[in-house]
């Protein structure tokens, strides 16, 4: 098979308007930089890329990946339980529909009464505004209420909106409203400002008549890294909002918890991957708890008790604990607190109390662990999952021995499932014949509606990179499908940021794997795969670590002979985007086809747009002479080789990406088509859409029909007629 297809249509007309600039003594040619505006010039160049990609599409392919894929959305969703007393939030995406409805039962698998019903809001009915969405939401205590978090075009900027939550044990019809609430829901407040706000920033007070949460002004102004600590009474109303901190540190995002029991408001200052400093709020003034180090660190108040997770002398993180007291009284240490739970082997994910048992997650070799433990961290049984799955969140009652998970894996569609940690007869764990405590057995409350084929391998690989490092490569294929050759393959990575590449199951992945094709995932350093080491094995001075990994990987399924570089493609999104650019750049021989989404792609300019400026403590500062060569090194908009010819490379951005400028994938795309050979070199934007908060379900099989198909193409794949 040759590297190269049909020819493809040639790319838009980009005017070149060369700006030199001279950066620690060098100079540095930026000749796309008018393409960082957002003016009407840049609009029509960024509807003739649209344009194009769909002239380069074969329109054949998308037509017969399209039915498939339909059918992938026409089964239910289900997002985390949240328990608030009596009351299970849940959020549920009905058959077909864009958006998820958010639901209260009575008991975890009891009727849906809706709380909110984004699809009936009027933005979602009317082409001509752009469309709202629920991103997250966050009950009180009590579960009387719940603040949710409302986007419009998935810019990332929230509307919150207090909503009243009503007994779900009294009967109501959920008759369709235009207002997008169910029935007896009313709006207690509204927080017209639109900011960064998020679950992780907003905290109910311990009454459940008021928040406190963090507030930042919106990208429009430029204002998302101005930080305020706010906080809303509700029988004071707007207007007596009371701002208790101001912060303007552009690296350091404060983070509020309140204990439910005290009251206690904590507050945390951390920087996007480095340490973090803990304080209280006591008598008006902040308090320093945790304050002189530089581990990263968690806290999670529960009956007294104030659980401490952190890193410090522990990469792989260990569980700590105090009073509540003596937390509020300042100035501790990590010394005085008891230990619980010490470092294992695997990574301490979390660790969730129930009155009298911790239900502890940890990973290693980045797939899964459950365990139940005793409140002093004893080691009561395991709980029985699949081999090579991810579990994507723990949930548990404050009052209640009973506990919910989710869990996945690339041959698992996810699901939750229920936990019932009560003591059993005796007070003691059952044992099996060899005299080990018997697994604990989980019930299934919901799950994906997807059947997987009995022939799908999963395999984890682990493969030598750069400086000793032993990689792990999960692959994925159908055993029982015949291939003349090497089978088509996608490799997907991240590797950065602490975010572990683990078990997924992805849907539109099946038409793929049932149509020949492989799946592979790289657990490149820069991610938590291992703990913080791994991290900082691929940050900073260190980050070409992350690309010899994506790179070894390649190479080594290729030397497998599951693949060859004729079939190989690379994918990745945002930092994983850098690392695709990276790869792209640097071996362009290696691949097939690439898809880059939501890049960043300039290291040299990534701080001056957006967040960019917080993610200097992962990369470096382009203005530190140090952290310019090496980011000079491999910033994959400064090292395209117009001699060089790259394979075919599929960028996507969002005009209304409020994180990563959709600038970088313009000045990448325009490089490619006018500086190199090769290609095609394609780029869509999609508009009323970010980063990807928010993506109505019709939208999101839109892109995954054209990516799919930019794929079939570029790896000679013809689509079959079923995804089974």
């Amino acid at each position: 098979m040759s590297r190269q297809s049909a020819p493809a249509p040639s790319p838009p007309a980009t005017r070149r308007e060369v700006v030199t600039e001279t950066l620690h003594g060098v100079e540095v040619d930026d000749p796309y930089r008018w393409l960082e505006g957002d003016d009407e010039t840049v609009r029509e160049w960024t509807d003739a890329q649209n344009d194009h990609v769909d002239a380069v599409l074969d329109d054949d392919r998308r037509d017969r990946l399209r039915p498939r894929f339909d059918d992938l959305v026409e089964v239910a969703d289900y997002g985390p339980i949240t328990v608030r007393e009596d009351r299970y939030f849940a959020t549920v995406r009905e058959p077909g529909a864009d958006h998820a409805r958010l639901v209260v039962r009575g008991a975890p698998d009891g009727e849906d009464r809706v709380l909110v019903d984004p699809n009936a809001w009027a933005a979602n009915r009317d082409d001509d505004r752009p469309p709202r969405s629920m991103a997250w939401y966050v009950p009180s205590h009590d579960g009387d209420r719940v603040a949710v978090g409302v986007t419009e075009g998935g810019d990332e900027n929230y509307d919150v909106r207090v909503l009243s939550v009503p007994d779900p044990s009294e009967t109501a019809p959920n008759a369709d409203a235009t207002d997008g609430y169910g029935a007896g829901v009313e709006e207690v407040a509204v927080f017209p400002e639109r900011g960064r706000v998020n679950a992780n920033s907003l905290a109910w007070e311990a009454d459940g008549e008021g928040l406190v949460y963090v507030a930042t002004g919106g990208a429009a102004d430029g204002a998302q890294m101005d930080k305020e600590i706010r906080r809303f009474r509700f029988a004071d109303g707007p207007e007596s909002e009371e701002v208790l901190l101001e912060h303007d540190d552009q690296h350091v995002w404060p983070r509020v918890t309140v204990d439910p029991d005290s009251g206690l408001l904590a507050v945390a200052f951390s920087e996007m991957v480095g340490g973090t400093e803990w304080y209280v709020r006591v008598d008006g003034d902040l308090r320093p708890v945790l304050t002189d180090t530089d581990a990263e660190t968690s806290v999670r108040f529960h009956d007294g008790t104030a659980f401490v997770s952190t890193d410090h002398e522990a990469p792989r993180r260990r569980l700590l604990t105090c009073s509540v007291e003596r937390f509020r009284e300042g100035d501790l240490s990590f010394d005085e607190c008891r230990e619980v739970l010490p470092e294992g082997e695997g990574i301490l994910r979390s660790a969730v109390p129930t009155p009298d048992r911790l239900l502890v997650h940890r990973q290693r070799d980045a797939h899964s662990r459950l365990s139940v433990h005793d409140r002093d961290g004893a080691h009561l049984r395991d709980v029985s999952l699949p081999d090579y799955c991810s579990v994507t969140w723990v949930s548990a009652a404050r009052d209640a021995p009973e506990a919910f998970f989710g869990v996945t894996g690339f041959d698992r569609p996810p699901a939750v499932r229920g936990l019932d940690l009560a003591d059993r007869a005796g007070g003691d764990p059952d044992e099996d014949d060899s005299g080990e405590a018997a697994p604990a057995e989980s019930t299934a409350i919901d799950s994906v509606d997807l059947s997987v084929p009995d022939d799908l391998v999963v395999e984890q690989r682990f493969v030598d990179s750069t400086d000793g490092a032993s990689v792990p490569v999960f692959v994925c294929y159908r055993e029982g499908v015949e291939v003349d050759g090497p089978r088509p393959t996608l490799l997907y990575g991240y590797g950065g940021f602490r975010n572990s590449v683990t078990p997924s199951f992805g849907r539109f992945r099946l038409p793929f794997l049932a149509d020949g094709g492989a799946f592979a995932a790289v657990c490149a350093r820069g991610g938590y795969e291992y703990g913080e080491p791994w991290h900082e094995a691929g940050m900073l001075a260190e980050k070409q670590h992350t690309f010899d990994d994506f790179i070894t990987a390649g190479e080594a399924l290729c030397e497998s002979g599951l693949t060859d570089s004729d079939r190989l493609a690379v994918a990745g999104g945002s930092n994983g985007g850098l690392s695709v650019g990276a790869v792209v750049t640097q071996r362009p021989d290696l691949w097939a086809a690439a898809q880059c989404a939501v890049p960043l792609l300039d290291m040299l300019r990534f701080h001056r747009f957006l967040l960019g400026e917080s993610w200097t403590t992962e990369y470096g500062h382009p203005e530190d002479p140090e952290a310019f060569e090496y980011l000079r090194a491999y910033s994959p908009y400064h090292n395209v080789d117009p001699d060089e010819t790259y394979p075919p490379v599929y960028f996507t951005t969002a005009a209304s990406d409020t994180r990563v400028h959709p600038s970088h994938a313009r000045k990448m795309t325009a490089s490619l088509q006018h500086e190199a050979e090769g290609g095609p070199f394609l780029l869509r934007t999609k508009s009323e859409t970010g980063h990807g908060v928010g993506k109505p379900t019709s939208m999101i099989v839109d892109e995954q029909t054209d990516s799919w198909a930019f794929l079939y193409e570029r790896l000679d794949v013809e689509p079959s007629g079923g995804n089974e």
